[in-house]
């Protein structure tokens, strides 16, 4: 609580609504919120299947899936930035081919942003799905299979709703990860206000010549991710089987 605790005594409350105020914050706050959104979006389509693979499905290497899917969680957000360089800048493996191709570059954009944030960030909500999957009683899946329910109905019509809460509580969790992503959004997608700057990139800018703006940035960012997890966490977090 000590860290929290400074925030609040050293916060220059008579200049918080003047430096709220400034445009920059509000192109900030408003980019991450935008980016954080797409992220989290990003990560169910992708994660949600990924995530079923690795708790229902029988397939070799599994294992090694799962640590490929997690290592965000213990690798250096800046090396995740590099690595994403290195496949999708201008002269990546794959970013060649869209130079190329489309004569479009992804890093220094808010799809960068994007991905930089969907690349930390999904290994939060694969956890929180597979473990709900995990937890999640197979037999009325099995029960609709036998009733003539194809997979796909079956995922859709029984698997979903079981493990919604889980869902639910690994999307939250996703978006407050990707609310605070710096490292690899500052090595991939750079610093660009309006374009790339997100709230925790302009704490960072803010820290070095305005550093009583840096902590009104900070508690916005504070009082966001309070919000988000003290709203929803009795709705769905207390039913989903990740601890409160």
């Amino acid at each position: 609580m000590l860290p929290l605790l400074g925030l609040l005594v050293r916060a220059p409350w008579s200049q918080l609504l003047p430096q709220l105020a400034q445009p920059q914050v509000g192109e900030a706050l408003r980019l991450s919120l935008v980016s954080a959104t797409l992220a989290t979006l990003v990560s169910l389509v992708l994660g949600v299947p990924i995530a079923w693979v690795l708790a229902r499905s029988r397939i070799r290497g599994r294992s090694v899936l799962r640590a490929l899917v997690t290592v965000p969680l213990v690798l250096p957000p800046v090396v995740g930035g590099v690595a994403l360089f290195l496949v999708l800048g201008r002269q990546g493996i794959l970013g060649r081919w869209l130079y190329e191709t489309f004569d479009y570059t992804i890093p220094f954009t808010t799809t960068a942003v994007v991905i930089a944030e969907t690349f930390v960030a999904m290994p939060f909500l694969v956890i929180s799905v597979e473990g709900a999957l995990r937890a999640a009683d197979a037999r009325f899946e099995d029960a609709a299979a036998t009733l003539g329910a194809d997979r796909w109905t079956t995922f859709r019509r029984v698997t979903l709703p079981l493990v919604a809460p889980g869902v639910a509580a690994g999307a939250v969790l996703c978006w407050a990860r990707a609310l605070g992503e710096f490292g690899a959004t500052i090595t991939f997608a750079g610093n660009f206000p309006g374009t790339t700057q997100t709230m925790p990139l302009a704490v960072y800018l803010a820290l070095q010549s305005n550093p009583e703006g840096a902590i009104v940035l900070s508690l916005v960012l504070l009082a966001v991710s309070l919000a988000t997890l003290l709203l929803l966490r009795d709705r769905w977090l207390g039913r989903s089987g990740v601890p409160t």
